[in-house]
């Protein structure tokens, strides 16, 4: 059994610093007053150490239950992303997710990878 443990701590260590290497900051604020086209702006930051991703390849989307709207990056900024979403005038809350679909190397193979962030909030109000 130690013999195990042994052999797996290492593994199991670098998964744990490879998992931590990679971060989705939600910098949309948590309420907004309604605005007479219905599009919010939903911004996102992603900052990662890890060596393997390959440039360019990074697709961040914003998740609204099954439907994805595409991101684009902020001009100037690196690592931002931004994107405008519906909110139908009788909705007051949106619930929504961050998608990062990326290219990485793994074992010299290139391989499709994401990381999906926790569910946030966006509340849209007629009183601000």
């Amino acid at each position: 059994m130690m013999r195990f443990v042994l052999k797996t701590l290492p593994i199991v260590a670098l998964a744990l610093v490879a998992a931590g290497c990679s971060s989705i900051t939600n910098l949309t604020p948590s309420k907004l007053p309604r605005n007479a086209n219905g599009l919010y702006q939903i911004e996102a930051a992603w900052q990662t150490r890890e060596q393997s991703v390959v440039p360019g390849s990074v697709t961040p989307q914003v998740m609204i239950g099954s439907e994805l709207y595409p991101m684009r990056p902020v001009p100037t900024v690196e690592g931002r992303f931004e994107a405008f979403v519906p909110v139908p005038a009788g909705q007051n809350l949106l619930r929504y997710q961050f998608k990062f679909d990326f290219q990485n190397y793994r074992m010299n193979v290139r391989r499709s990878n994401s990381y999906l962030s926790p569910g946030y909030r966006l509340e849209v109000s007629d009183k601000f």
